[in-house]
C-alpha cells in the first residue's frame, strides 16, 4: 500500500518498515519452510513470483505490509536484512468495505520467538490501521496447529467468531473502541511513527 511506503514504526522491541525489493530474497528463503507455509496457510512461490508479490503489496490499496526488524539487532548492525525476523500484514477482503481489516503476523526466525516481538509488532500494526486507515473491526484467522498465536490474539481481546474444519482454522474478531485503543497505547508504552516529512508519536 502506497500510504506506508515511507513509514517507519519503532517500538521497544521491534521496528516496522515497508517491504522493499531488497527484502525479497530473505523472505523467499523463509517461505521455503513447510512449517511456516502451514502456519500461515501459504503456498510456495518462485523467487520471480515473490518479487511480483512484493510489487503487488506496494501498489495494492487493499493490502498493507510491514517487515519486522529486531530493534536491538538493527541498532547493533544497522543492517535491515540481518535484523529481519518476520512480517505483519493487513488487508481488506472487501474493497467496498474498508472498515473491517484482516490482520496477520509471522515471526519467521526461531531465535526471535518467545520474546514478545510478535505481540508488539501486531499491536503496532493494529494501531496503525486504526489511526491511518480508519479500521473499525479486525478479524484474524488462526491455524489449528498454531495455539501460541491463538492465545496471543485472545490476550489482545479477540473472541472466536467461527471455525472451519475444511481449512482447519479459527476466525476471531475484535471491534475497535476507545477503551481498546487506550489499552493498546498503554501496553505499547513508548513508540514512534515516522512518515516522510512528518513525525507522529
Amino acid at each position: 500500500m502506497i500510504i506506508n511506503k515511507d513509514t517507519t514504526i519503532t517500538g521497544q522491541r521491534v521496528i516496522l518498515i515497508p517491504y522493499k525489493k531488497s527484502h525479497v530474497l530473505k523472505y523467499h528463503e523463509w517461505m521455503k519452510s513447510e512449517s511456516l507455509q502451514q502456519l500461515t496457510a501459504s503456498e510456495p512461490l518462485s523467487l520471480e513470483e515473490e518479487y511480483e508479490m512484493q510489487k503487488s503489496w506496494l501498489m495494492d490499496e487493499n493490502k498493507l505490509t510491514f517487515i519486522i526488524l529486531d530493534r536491538q539487532k538493527f541498532e547493533e548492525t544497522n543492517n535491515e536484512i540481518e535484523s529481519m525476523i518476520g512480517d505483519t500484514n493487513l488487508f481488506f477482503a472487501n474493497a467496498d468495505d474498508r472498515l473491517c481489516g484482516e490482520a496477520e503476523i509471522m515471526i519467521a526466525e526461531d531465535w526471535a520467538r518467545g520474546r514478545k516481538c510478535g505481540w508488539e509488532a501486531m499491536l503496532l500494526m493494529l494501531l496503525y490501521g486504526i489511526d491511518y486507515l480508519g479500521v473499525k473491526q479486525y478479524i484474524v484467522k488462526i491455524s489449528y496447529i498454531n495455539p501460541a498465536s491463538l492465545k496471543m490474539f485472545e490476550n489482545m481481546g479477540f473472541v472466536e467468531l467461527s471455525r472451519s474444519e475444511v481449512f482447519q482454522e479459527i476466525t476471531l474478531t475484535k471491534m475497535v473502541d476507545a477503551m481498546w485503543v487506550t489499552w493498546i497505547k498503554m501496553t505499547l508504552g513508548d513508540f514512534k511513527i515516522i512518515n516522510k516529512n512528518s513525525t507522529d508519536s
